[in-house]
């Protein structure tokens, strides 16, 4: 925990900060959520997860979701939990497309294939994802 808030107040004291992408939230209306075509999962956002042209959404870019080759992916998180990242790539071992690992199985608690899981849409805890 000592650790944790050191690393916060470095990132807090150097100016670095990291701003939430999206979240996988079920309710429409949320500007932050995926399901928003307005908001967060607007196409047409410059920085959007749907936006093919943006950092974190073109095919070429190495902190895509849909760049296999991606070395930094976004990441996933609910309640400063951490579930992986969300990436196309099979072979990574924190990806959520690997079927053997811990957030791509289906039959992990963790994962979001599973819908007993963090996968189920009734989940009270959104999903949160940053770069």
């Amino acid at each position: 925990m000592k650790r944790l808030l050191a690393i916060v107040l470095v990132l807090v004291m150097s100016g670095v900060a990291y701003a939430q992408i999206g979240a996988f939230r079920t309710n429409p209306y949320d500007s932050q959520s995926f399901f928003n075509p307005y908001g967060a999962g607007s196409s047409y956002r410059t920085d959007g997860f749907f936006n093919p042209y943006s950092r974190y959404s073109s095919p070429y870019s190495s902190r895509s979701w849909s760049n296999p080759y991606a070395t930094s992916p976004p990441r996933m998180y609910s309640r400063g939990r951490y579930y992986g990242e969300y990436s196309t790539n099979p072979y990574r071992s924190d990806s959520i497309s690997n079927p053997y690992g811990r957030f791509g199985n289906p039959y992990s608690a963790d994962s979001l294939s599973n819908p007993y899981g963090l996968g189920n849409p009734y989940l009270a805890d959104p999903i949160d994802v940053y770069p």
